[in-house]
């Protein structure tokens, strides 16, 4: 299916349209993704006057084709893509299909020893992107944008009210915050809509190499989160939980507030984890989880209702991420940079 459109093909859609041919079916015919061929339609279309003065809209291949030339001529110097269709294809899939942005599909190209004929950086392409140069993909289709001045922290230091007697994160040693030894774990939860379900996600951010865990679960009452906690024990046995699960940090939301619950093991009197908790109104104390979070809601947006998301869709979306590149891993995704340094994902 191509997604550049001929001069001939153009007169291939005028003549297809007068024979009352479906778009779909036209596509099908000419080898033209739909979404391409609809674009190409629109931009196109003209209105022309029939015998009895009525408007009308009709595509005209003349006309797209002056349109498609005049836009390629005042382009200014030569773009540096040029014709490397090959490259605009995979740049448009990696945005659209599998919602990668600019940087990561590049680190993507690397590790899996993708060649173009042409070398890009990810200001270019957002640069593309802006000036809406792609056919196929536009800044709708990004995750979010980049380049965006940062607004500043406003710090905290108020105790939560409800959670007086929770560890807080001062005293979690300072050597935590270097992110040089694996098992420190951010942990929140990604909620259904408003007035719609009550299931929502319980997610597990791992600080050093990115590493995400995914769980759905039933509801936000923090007997819920301990269940879940203990099936995570059952599934890598009472040493294997601890060694990584070192310390959990978390906000103070009522989910979480069942400090003995959290850290109390299944099977030994001995802690299976050490839990901290934020400063109120302090996410950025948890910024591994607000960025993984910010990933799963390009599956699941706001207005999701996890009541109708199953299992699979989870782990299919915990395993998008742990596969994901990432700048800050050297190019690497989670799984690869922990396999690189020895840490168990398992």
């Amino acid at each position: 299916m191509g997604n550049y459109i001929t001069e001939r093909q153009r007169y291939g859609i005028e003549l297809l349209l007068k024979e009352k041919y479906t778009k779909p079916h036209i596509a099908e015919v000419l080898g033209i993704k739909y979404n391409t061929l609809y674009k190409e339609i629109e931009r196109g279309t003209v209105e022309q006057m029939d015998s009895q003065l009525r408007v009308f809209r009709v595509y005209k291949a003349d006309y797209a084709q002056m349109v498609y030339e005049r836009s390629t001529s005042n382009r200014g110097r030569n773009l540096k893509i040029g014709s490397d269709h090959k490259l605009a294809a995979y740049i448009e899939e990696m945005i659209r299909e599998q919602k990668y942005s600019p940087e990561a599909l590049l680190l993507h190209a690397k590790n899996e020893g993708l060649h173009f004929s042409t070398t890009l950086c990810p200001k270019t392409i957002y640069n593309y992107l802006d000036m809406g140069l792609f056919l196929n993909v536009t800044n709708d289709d990004l995750p979010y944008k980049k380049f965006h001045k940062k607004k500043e922290k406003e710090e905290k230091s108020t105790v939560s009210l409800n959670n007086r007697k929770g560890r807080s994160i001062e005293e979690r040693p300072v050597s935590i915050a270097d992110r040089e030894e694996y098992g420190h774990w951010e942990m929140d939860t990604v909620v259904s809509a408003k007035d719609t379900g009550k299931s929502c996600l319980l997610v597990l951010s791992e600080r050093m190499g990115r590493e995400e865990i995914i769980m759905k679960i039933r509801n936000k009452k923090s007997s819920t989160v301990v269940r879940a906690l203990n099936r995570l024990e059952k599934r890598y046995g009472s040493k294997g939980f601890r060694e990584k699960f070192k310390t959990i940090t978390c906000d103070n939301g009522v989910e979480f507030l069942d400090v003995k619950g959290i850290e109390k093991s299944i099977y030994t009197k001995q802690p299976r984890t050490t839990v901290y908790y934020c400063h109120p109104y302090s996410s950025y104390e948890r910024g591994t989880n607000e960025n993984i979070n910010r990933m799963i809601r390009r599956f699941f947006p706001k207005g999701t209702n996890f009541d109708d998301v199953t299992p699979k869709q989870v782990a299919m979306v915990e395993s998008w991420i742990n596969n994901y590149p990432r700048k800050i891993l050297g190019g690497l995704s989670s799984n690869m940079y922990l396999r690189q340094i020895g840490a168990a994902t398992a």
